[in-house]
């Protein structure tokens, strides 16, 4: 190992939790990510620390794998180990450490959703069975409608404030805080029944502020505040068990795949698609290539129609 620090001129330090922290304070990302791959390579640490390992090798970072693998999903023991390539990569670059997990494999993750989608009248189902006559109730279908409409993250619906609902050209728009982003510049098209559910829950609610969360808590302990992704996917699931649709594979983030599904077999095509989800890539939307303008994608229209049956 010091022969190796040696031909590529490094000066080896001992991987402990202080030369860790010296990469977390490194890192320039979004506070979210920075969070994820500190206590990611925390484990890392802890691994090597139970093992009693300060110069870890190739083999050691294959270990881990394996140790990995036998406890945690695929997705997470890639991110666990993609934590420790980029902290290798950094001790390398910083000349602390030889770069021992170059061209280590990440686990191997199945390319399926995780997830299933509802069908229209599934999704209809869903929101037939929300009482409507208290203000969580309309609150919750609000949400519920929304997610399936727009195919947006529970972390979004979470982000979202009364102000983030403006009007665009002659649709309403919801602005939204999308996944490792810090500024509102994305937005989503609220169709007329979704609207009229949001806008009858904010008057329910009052006083209308717009800095206000869009959706707040009705819980006792911290009524009117901002709810928390926890309490959206739990309103869902609970929702989806009391339609009937129990199962492990439905849960807060199949209303994002229920609104790709239904926009597909409704017209839409993998392009309008992907611009829905905003995703960057159309790796898992479908390949395209041509980018669309958003405001002439009618992608939310054609997923309400499926499920509220309005219009021609």
């Amino acid at each position: 190992m010091k022969d190796i620090a040696q031909n590529q001129g490094l000066g080896i330090l001992p991987v402990s939790t202080a030369l860790s922290n010296r990469w977390v304070a490194y890192l320039d990302a979004a506070p979210k990510t920075i969070e994820t791959y500190a206590r990611a390579i925390r484990q890392f640490i802890c691994f090597l620390s139970e093992q009693d390992i300060v110069q870890p090798t190739r083999t050691d970072v294959l270990a881990y794998r394996h140790y990995l693998s036998q406890g945690k999903k695929p997705a997470t023991v890639q991110l666990y180990l993609m934590a420790v390539k980029q902290f290798f990569k950094w001790t390398a670059q910083e000349g602390l450490y030889p770069n021992i997990s170059s061209n280590i494999k990440g686990a191997k993750l199945d390319s399926g959703f995780k997830r299933d989608y509802l069908t229209s009248s599934q999704a209809k189902k869903l929101l037939s069975v929300i009482d409507r006559s208290t203000l969580k109730g309309l609150r919750d279908y609000a949400i519920l409608a929304l997610m399936a409409t727009t195919g947006l993250r529970t972390v979004e619906v979470q982000r979202a404030n009364q102000e983030d609902m403006r009007t665009r050209a002659d649709f309403t728009a919801l602005y939204i805080q999308g996944k490792g982003q810090e500024e509102r510049v994305e937005y989503v098209k609220i169709v007329t029944p979704v609207e009229e559910a949001i806008r009858m829950y904010l008057k329910a609610r009052v006083p209308i502020d717009g800095k206000r969360p869009l959706f707040t808590s009705t819980a006792h302990r911290n009524s009117g505040e901002r709810m928390t992704t926890r309490s959206i996917s739990r309103i869902v699931k609970e929702n989806l068990i009391k339609a009937g649709l129990e199962s492990e594979r439905l849960t807060a983030h199949s209303l994002r795949h229920t609104a790709a599904t239904l926009n597909l077999l409704n017209g839409g095509t993998p392009e309008e698609t992907r611009q829905l989800l905003r995703h960057s890539s159309l790796n898992t939307t479908l390949l395209y290539s041509h980018a669309l303008d958003r405001e002439k994608n009618h992608s939310e229209d054609r997923i309400a129609k499926a499920i509220f049956k309005y219009g021609n």
